[in-house]
């Protein structure tokens, strides 16, 4: 019997060191052992063995993302204005070792580090900048985190200012001078579109011009071609005429009498009743015998003398 409960106890002591000497860790944590009080190692997810009694849990950390909500609290812009502003901080651990030795409270240092970055920051923009720069707002404050908690075992993948608040009276003259500028913005644009239909009606009306001065020019440089070929075509009536008067004596004749037939034609064809048609020999006859007459009346005058 006492063989057995010797076996028992030894069996008993057995079962209690593999309960404490084995670990099962959850995924996405990570445990810090300590071994006499120093750091000995850092567990991950899964089934680990330590030694009881001499190694011990010192903290445990989660490697998924979390969330730092930093406190809302006054700043003072470049310009004066007192706003109210508020942030969160995604950070993720990658350094159990550090996270535990380095730093006492890791996110309350992150969230005191942001709000003094936010005042920092903040104190060297005016309040316009501060309200449209919330990009580059963010991105300074990632970068300044980043670069402190990296010694922590933290990595702030993300900062976001999360709202900003202006108070009561500088919203109201913002929004007059937002107003303001919207008026000033509509009359600039009205006297652009004026300046931009006076510039198309000058311009509409100068191409006009020049269109109608290249008319005329066209329609001069057509009637000096038209009376150049007319005078070219005159010249060369006026050479043949010459080269067949000059083989033909009764060229002249037969020129002078076809003018004159288209004359007789032009006056028999007139329906005016005041004229009278002499035949071109009837007035060759009559100023042959007018000037008869003449020589007749003087010849008497001497006779009587």
């Amino acid at each position: 019997m006492e063989f057995l409960g010797f076996v028992g106890a030894v069996s008993a002591v057995i079962l209690v060191y593999l309960l404490l000497a084995v670990k099962i860790v959850p995924q996405a944590e990570l445990w810090v052992i300590e071994r006499l009080g120093k750091y000995q190692r850092t567990l991950e997810g899964g089934i680990s063995f330590i030694v009881p009694f001499v190694d011990q849990k010192r903290s445990t950390f989660s490697t998924q993302e979390q969330i730092i909500d930093v406190a809302r609290q006054a700043v003072i812009t470049k310009d004066n204005v007192s706003i109210h502003i508020d942030a969160v901080v995604f950070i993720r651990i990658n350094n159990a070792q550090q996270a535990t030795y380095e730093i006492q409270d890791l996110k309350l240092a992150i969230a005191q580090l942001a709000q003094t970055t936010l005042r920092a920051q903040i104190g060297r923009m005016e309040l316009d900048e501060t309200l449209s720069s919330r990009g580059d707002l963010n991105a300074v404050l990632l970068s300044a985190l980043d670069l402190a908690s990296g010694t922590w075992g933290a990595k702030v993948t993300r900062v976001e200012v999360a709202d900003i608040s202006v108070p009561q009276a500088v919203q109201t003259a913002m929004e007059l001078q937002m107003e303001a500028e919207r008026r000033r913005r509509a009359t600039e644009t009205e006297a652009e579109g004026d300046k931009n239909a006076l510039i198309l009606q000058a311009e509409g009306e100068r191409q006009q011009a020049f269109k109608q001065a290249e008319a005329i020019e066209r329609m001069a440089d057509a009637q000096r071609y038209e009376k150049e070929q007319l005078a070219t075509g005159d010249q060369k009536a006026m050479g043949l005429i010459n080269e067949a008067m000059l083989e033909n004596k009764d060229a002249a004749s037969f020129l002078l009498a076809k003018d004159r037939i288209a004359a007789f034609a032009g006056l028999a064809s007139s329906d005016s009743a005041n004229k009278v048609v002499v035949p071109i020999e009837t007035s060759e006859m009559v100023g042959s015998l007018a000037a008869f007459t003449t020589l007749l009346g003087q010849n008497n005058g001497s006779g009587n003398t």
